[in-house]
């Protein structure tokens, strides 16, 4: 089991699949510095899901690297957090979206520092897959106040995660 510094068990997944996605990001230029490109993509999605925080965010073995990100004006634009926070490196394991309309009615997610440290209440992610099958990451809008997401908030993370690896796609063919 792991447990962070201050005690509580992490209940973050074993990612079995971390060692390659590394491979798999080195490859494709992603997940070591921030792309403006990333950042509009962020910044689109937060209008359109009207969320004050919006992340694309590539996860290693360590940590996770948010190379697009929107935050609201004086949040700070912090780009990397330990992989043991957050809600992003379940969706990864799962490679399933996630919805968590608020946070503190999931055990699981309730003690993450996030809730704690942040204020983050609701969640909303789909998970990045490529072409070879691996999540590389994902797109996520979190709120500091509990959201109904509903089926629209589920559609709309899914089809960005996949308009996105669209795009990821289309750069790694020469296409852009």
């Amino acid at each position: 089991m792991k447990y962070d510094p201050i005690g509580r068990l992490l209940l973050t997944p074993v990612d079995e699949e971390a060692p390659a996605r590394v491979v798999r990001l080195r490859h494709l230029g992603l997940g070591e510095r921030p792309e403006p490109a990333f950042d509009v993509f962020a910044q689109q999605l937060a209008q359109l899901t009207g969320a004050p925080y919006a992340m694309v965010n590539f996860i290693d073995e360590d940590r996770q690297f948010f190379a697009g990100l929107h935050t609201p004006r004086g949040a700070g634009d912090e780009r990397s957090m330990d992989r043991d926070h957050g809600y992003c490196p379940h969706v990864v394991v799962r490679r399933k979206a996630l919805v968590l309309e608020d946070v503190r009615d999931f055990p699981r997610f309730a003690g993450n520092a996030l809730v704690d440290e942040i204020g983050i209440r609701s969640y909303l992610g789909a998970p990045l897959i490529d072409r070879t099958g691996m999540a590389l990451g994902t797109v996520c809008v979190v709120d500091t106040e509990p959201r109904r997401w509903g089926r629209p908030g589920l559609d709309t993370i899914k089809s960005s995660a996949a308009e996105l690896m669209s795009r990821i796609h289309r750069a790694e063919d020469g296409l852009l």
